[in-house]
């Protein structure tokens, strides 16, 4: 990225799943850009919001059980940039969601 400053503009945390063909992706948009919380807590709320809906989707018929069970997110500590792009450790930048 162009122009980056030397330093993130704020710590946060974000939630990933890994991918068969990109490996650790973001899993939470706002926008077109990845969703960072201010805390690990409210990222992990976020994933139990997420398995809350899907176990009622299954209570309503919409959703098979081992899909409503299964969850593959988790949650990674990030750099969050001015630009709104996002960094985890090692330095793998996520931009804007393609």
């Amino acid at each position: 990225m162009k122009n980056r400053p030397r330093s993130p503009l704020r710590s946060g945390y974000a939630i990933f799943c890994l991918t068969v063909f990109q490996g650790t992706m973001p899993a939470c948009y706002e926008g077109d850009f990845s969703l960072a919380f201010a805390t690990e807590l409210e990222a992990q709320r976020e994933i139990a919001d997420n398995q809350l809906i899907r176990i009622q989707q299954f209570l309503d018929g919409e959703r098979d059980f081992d899909d409503a069970i299964v969850t593959d997110e988790f949650v990674l500590p990030v750099n969050v940039w001015p630009d709104g792009c996002i960094s985890v450790q090692g330095g793998r930048v996520f931009g804007r969601q393609q």
